[in-house]
């Protein structure tokens, strides 16, 4: 096993370990002094760098203000993708669902170390128009391009090769952008889909875990279950 993929398998083993006790301490089943015996396991990204800092202001503005309406994952699901995007050293990244770009900030904050660019595809023009500022004041929309329009129609013009594919969209859409876009998805390259525990992924679920090209793990992050798909090498 080389060292990438150590080291994603190692993320994901130390994610499935520790979500059932987050879980568990959100819904107060571990005991109401949970939080301050497991205090010190709880963290926070720290800025190494001008740009590093820029963008997580922007996404702390998002939360504190009006413009967190509509983000589409919570702060934590956010750092995984960005640790999953600078691990894997990702050059090209394609997003389904760009809500207000929470997410494709935290993903953009991986693409500022390996050099690559982001296309994010949302179908709301307030939504788009709201990305697109966002990634402005972050100063990162040089390298994110935001498409509007239906998804299912618009990624057609994609090229590949993929390195990570992040489905947070219409879930019953999920098996339709899989079918389409995991050709483009490199060897070694990611799928992973947001709120699979929501309704309407029973076709995505079986198409990403009945296939030997594919390797599925549904993590629990403590707001619900993401798919994490690996396409074998």
């Amino acid at each position: 096993m080389n060292d990438r993929k150590l080291l994603i398998t190692s993320m994901i083993l130390v994610a499935l370990m520790i979500s059932p006790f987050i879980s568990l301490a959100q819904r107060g089943g571990m005991g109401g002094n949970f939080g301050s015996r497991y205090a010190s396991t709880q963290s926070s990204t720290v800025p190494k760098t001008d740009d590093e800092k820029k963008i997580l202001a922007v996404l702390n503005e998002m939360l504190t203000s009006q413009r967190a309406q509509g983000a589409n994952v919570p702060i934590d699901d956010g750092r995984f993708l960005r640790m999953l995007v600078e691990s894997i050293g990702a050059r090209n990244v394609v997003e389904i669902g760009t809500s207000n770009g929470y997410s494709a900030l935290w993903m953009l904050l991986g693409l500022k170390s390996t050099d690559g660019r982001l296309t994010t595809f949302e179908i709301e023009a307030s939504s788009v128009k709201l990305a697109r500022q966002n990634f402005k004041n972050a100063g990162v929309d040089n390298i994110a391009t935001v498409v509007e329009g239906d998804a299912h129609e618009k990624v057609k013009t994609l090229k590949g090769p993929i390195d990570i594919l992040f489905l947070d969209a219409d879930k019953d859409g999920y098996y339709d952008y899989l079918k389409q876009l995991l050709p483009l998805v490199r060897s070694g390259g990611l799928v992973v889909a947001h709120n699979m525990d929501s309704g309407g992924t029973q076709s995505y679920i079986n198409a990403v875990t009945n296939n030997a090209d594919l390797e599925t793990l549904f993590i629990n992050t403590g707001s619900g279950s993401v798919g994490v798909t690996l396409k074998k090498r």
